[in-house]
């Protein structure tokens, strides 16, 4: 459904400093696949969604939907264009709903741009506020008048309504009450498979990204570190630093919470901006050697769809 090939998005953010957000990441999502995505704050998850849709403009590298290359630099036509396959749940719920826009409005924009009538657009829409946890009585009020947790079920409607093909979650349920959040999770997965939707789940919740996705992708400062069945990249991890991403979630149990070691990083995080050669974690590994400092990892297949990028497992 898509794929990316070393795909790259610098920003200049002045006089020869070029922030490396995103650096050269070639990935693929099958069809009717939930693909998770993780990695600490920074990492770049947000920032490679928003390049693989268009809202950024890429630096380099190439992105297809369906086999087709989508456009190096979107025009307004090319969203229109492809607003019916591809959509967007934003991380944001305050930033990401338009103030001035009754919640009809805001979720029904994409039908009104059908052309659909308003009575049909009305009934669909109270439909999907129903589905998402809402009343379709809100459809008359503004964002302003919603908690966090409820402008969030707006943005999922919104992205929804027009039954796209492949949708970018990212970190949907971040502002959800706990309770909420397994909703929401459930109803990503219903409409997978009652729509046949695709997934690029984007969260900061293991335990969950491993409960609702098929894949799990690792990111560390703008690269791909791991990536593979969730079950394995969670319970197998191979690289460094999704061993310490995986310690660092927490147990459900208390006792064994309390009890087990400290899975803390040492050492400082290296800075994003003109960035050279050699592993971006080899500052704060554990495990690391001399070429670590010098020379970049290729992402290696050492296991069925499971690959790593790591010098522990360069051919000897």
């Amino acid at each position: 459904m898509i794929e990316t090939k070393n795909l790259k998005k610098h920003f200049h953010i002045g006089r020869n400093q070029t922030l490396h957000a995103v650096d050269g990441i070639s990935l693929s999502i099958a069809e009717n696949e939930i693909l998770g995505l993780v990695g600490e704050s920074g990492s770049g998850k947000s920032t490679f969604g928003k390049t693989l849709i268009g809202l950024h403009e890429r630096t380099a590298g190439e992105v297809f939907f369906k086999g087709s290359p989508l456009p190096q630099k979107y025009t307004a036509k090319d969203h229109l264009r492809y607003s019916a396959d591809i959509q967007m749940i934003f991380q944001d719920p305050y930033a990401s709903l338009n103030p001035r826009m009754t919640v009809l409005d805001i979720i029904g924009e994409g039908l009104a741009l059908k052309g659909i009538p308003r009575a049909d657009i009305q009934d669909e829409v109270g439909f999907w506020l129903r589905r998402v946890g809402l009343h379709p009585d809100h459809m008359s009020r503004f964002p302003h008048e919603f908690s966090g947790g409820q402008r969030q079920r707006i943005g999922i409607a919104r992205a929804m309504i027009i039954k796209p093909k492949f949708v970018v979650c990212d970190e949907p349920i971040s502002a959800l009450d706990v309770s909420v959040q397994a909703q929401v999770v459930n109803l990503l997965e219903d409409l997978k498979d009652s729509l046949g939707l695709t997934l690029l789940f984007i969260a900061h919740d293991l335990s969950m990204v491993r409960y609702i996705s098929d894949r799990m992708a690792v990111m560390y400062l703008g690269t791909l570190v791991e990536s593979g069945p969730s079950d394995a990249v969670f319970f197998e991890p191979k690289h460094p630093y999704t061993r310490l991403l995986i310690q660092s979630n927490p147990e459900a149990d208390p006792v064994l919470e309390r009890t087990r070691p400290s899975a803390e990083l040492t050492g400082e995080i290296t800075s994003p901006i003109n960035m050279g050669p050699g592993c971006r974690f080899a500052d704060r590994c554990p495990e690391v050697m001399p070429q670590c400092q010098s020379v970049t990892p290729e992402s290696r297949l050492i296991a069925s769809d499971h690959q790593v990028a790591c010098h522990l497992y360069d051919e000897r």
